[in-house]
């Protein structure tokens, strides 16, 4: 029940009532995953499809795709690193 409690309203909405921590916490879990799976996607699009334009510095360019990189890689996503070479 506690649980329960300090989940924000707008996410409680979504979530099915439980009986155990145990079962709240796995289909968390699998929520998690999904969205995770998710915003892999997304950040995989913006990577690959990234185009150099004249508004900012090449230096900035290349920063922001290594920022995408590193929150690839905080969600377990294994990169080559001959593949982020051909896009940078």
């Amino acid at each position: 029940m506690f649980t329960m409690m300090i989940v924000s309203n707008s996410i409680m909405t979504i979530l099915s009532i439980t009986e155990s921590v145990k079962a709240f916490m796995r289909f968390v879990g699998k929520c998690s995953q999904t969205t995770n799976n998710s915003l892999v996607g997304t950040l995989m699009s913006t990577l690959t499809t990234i185009k150099f334009d004249s508004s900012h510095i090449m230096h900035e360019n290349i920063i922001n795709m290594i920022n995408i990189v590193i929150r690839l890689k905080n969600l377990r996503m294994v990169m080559n690193e001959n593949f982020l070479v051909q896009f940078i």
